[in-house]
C-alpha cells in the first residue's frame, strides 16, 4: 500500500464517494500505529484540543461546526518537515482539512477587524477543462456527458463518472507524429487524464497539456504550461519526457509535480518517486534529482539550476485539494487563490510584509479562506464581484 493509495482514499472519504470495500480499506489504513504514532504526536504539540480517535472519527459536518473554534486557539509555533516521511504528509492533509485553516504569523494581539462578508457568490473551483483534438474540435470536459468522446487513429477517448479522461488503445496505430491533442483546464479548474501509455497525469488549474494521441517512436513527449502532478509509467525503451517554457525533465518511470507558471519566479520540478533528469532549455547540461529534492529554474532565462529538500506537503498540497502556505507573502497567497477561484486581485496601498504559514481546504468558500487570511490582522479584503482588493 503506497502513500497516494492512502491520499487518493482519503480524497474520496472528504467527497463521500468511498465504496464499501473501500471504506473498510479506509478504516484499517487509520488503525495503522505508525498514522496514530504521528497523529498523537501533533495533537500533543498543542495544534488541536482534540484527541486523536475524535479527529480520525471527525467528519466534514462536525468539522464545519468547530472551524470556528479551531481558529481562535490560542496561535504557536510548530515545526515545519522538510523531507517526506511515511504517512506525515497524509496525517497532516488528515488534521488540517478535517478542522480547517490554522495561519500563524510574527505578529499577536490587537482586536481583529474582519471586512469579508460570511457569504460570496464565488464558487470553489472543480473539474473543468477543455479538450481539442488533433482536427481541431473542442470538447467541454464539463458539460460534456460520461462515455466516449472520441475516436481517432485506434485510441478511444473516454470520460468516465469520476472525472477523468481516458485514451485506450482499441486499434491499430496509426496515429502520425503531428496527431496531438491538448486538455486546457481554465482558472477554478482541475482536471486528470489517462494517457494512452497508462501514465496518470493530474493537471493544476490555469494549466495545459499537449501530447500525441498515441506514442510512437523511441521517446514520449508532452508539452506542459502551468502545474501537473505525473505518475509515469514505466517504458525503460521510451523515455518520458515534460518539456516546459524553461526545462526538460527526463524519465523512465516514475512520480513527480512541475510547477511551470511563466508568473512565479522559478519553475519547481519536485521528486517523489524514482529518478529524473532536469535539462535546461538552453544547456545540453543536466542534473537528476533524488526523491524529496527540488530542481529550480528561473523563468527570467537564467541557465543555473538549483537543487533544493522540498516541504513535500506543500508540493502535494493541490493534487489532495488544499492550500498550504509555507512562509508566503501575501502577492505569493493570492496567486494560488486567484487560479483556484478564478478571481482577479488588486492591491491597494502598501502590500502587507507578512508571512503566511498554514493549511486549508480548497472545498471551502472563498469567503471563508480570506477571513482566515484577516485572522492575521496583517491584512484584509473586500470582495467586489469577480475582484478581490488586498488592502492593509
Amino acid at each position: 500500500m503506497t502513500k497516494y493509495r492512502l491520499s487518493n482514499l482519503y480524497q474520496h472519504y472528504l467527497a463521500g464517494t468511498l465504496t464499501k470495500q473501500e471504506q473498510m480499506e479506509w478504516k484499517s489504513l487509520l488503525a495503522n500505529p505508525d498514522l496514530k504514532q504521528t497523529l498523537e504526536k501533533i495533537v500533543e504539540e498543542g495544534w488541536y484540543d482534540f484527541s486523536d480517535e475524535e479527529i480520525i472519527s471527525m467528519d466534514r459536518t462536525i468539522a464545519d461546526q468547530i472551524f470556528d473554534q479551531v481558529v481562535a486557539l490560542p496561535q504557536k509555533r510548530v515545526k515545519r518537515t522538510i523531507l517526506w516521511k511515511p504517512f506525515a504528509a497524509v496525517a497532516s492533509i488528515i488534521i488540517v482539512a478535517a478542522l480547517g485553516l490554522y495561519l500563524y504569523t510574527n505578529r499577536s494581539g490587537g482586536k481583529k477587524q474582519q471586512f469579508v462578508s460570511s457569504t460570496s457568490h464565488i464558487e470553489t473551483g472543480g473539474n473543468k477543462a477543455y479538450l481539442t483534438l488533433s482536427n481541431g474540435k473542442r470538447i467541454t470536459l464539463t458539460d460534456s456527458k460520461n462515455g466516449t468522446l472520441a475516436a481517432q487513429n485506434g485510441v478511444q477517448i473516454t470520460k468516465t463518472a469520476d472525472g477523468q479522461l481516458v485514451y485506450t488503445v482499441v486499434g491499430n496505430k496509426n496515429s502520425s507524429a503531428n496527431d496531438y491533442n491538448t486538455i486546457e483546464t481554465p482558472r477554478g479548474g482541475q482536471y486528470q487524464i489517462r494517457l494512452p501509455d497508462g501514465t496518470n497525469v493530474w493537471l493544476n488549474a490555469a494549466s495545459s497539456l499537449k501530447y500525441p494521441s498515441i506514442f510512437k517512436g523511441n521517446e514520449r513527449k508532452v508539452e506542459l504550461k502551468g502545474e501537473a502532478y505525473f505518475e509515469v509509467s514505466k517504458n525503460k525503451k521510451m523515455p518520458f519526457r515534460v518539456i516546459t517554457n524553461t526545462q526538460t525533465i527526463e524519465v523512465l518511470g516514475t512520480h513527480f509535480n512541475v510547477k511551470g507558471y511563466l508568473e512565479e519566479a522559478d519553475t519547481k520540478t519536485t521528486l517523489l518517486e524514482g529518478s529524473v533528469k532536469v535539462v535546461n532549455t538552453h544547456s545540453t547540461n543536466g542534473l537528476v534529482i533524488k526523491p524529496g529534492q527540488q530542481a529550480q529554474v528561473k523563468n527570467d532565462g537564467d541557465d543555473q539550476i538549483n537543487i533544493v529538500y522540498a516541504d513535500m506537503e506543500e508540493v502535494m498540497a493541490w493534487k489532495n485539494n488544499y492550500f498550504r502556505f509555507n512562509s508566503e507573502n501575501i502577492q505569493s497567497v493570492m496567486r494560488k487563490i486567484s487560479r483556484w477561484y478564478d478571481v482577479d486581485v488588486e492591491y491597494d496601498g502598501t502590500i502587507s510584509a507578512e508571512e503566511f504559514n498554514g493549511t486549508i481546504s480548497r472545498t471551502k468558500n472563498i469567503a471563508q479562506v480570506l477571513r482566515m487570511l484577516e485572522e492575521t490582522k496583517g491584512v484584509h479584503f473586500k470582495i467586489e464581484g469577480r475582484r478581490i482588493v488586498v488592502m492593509k
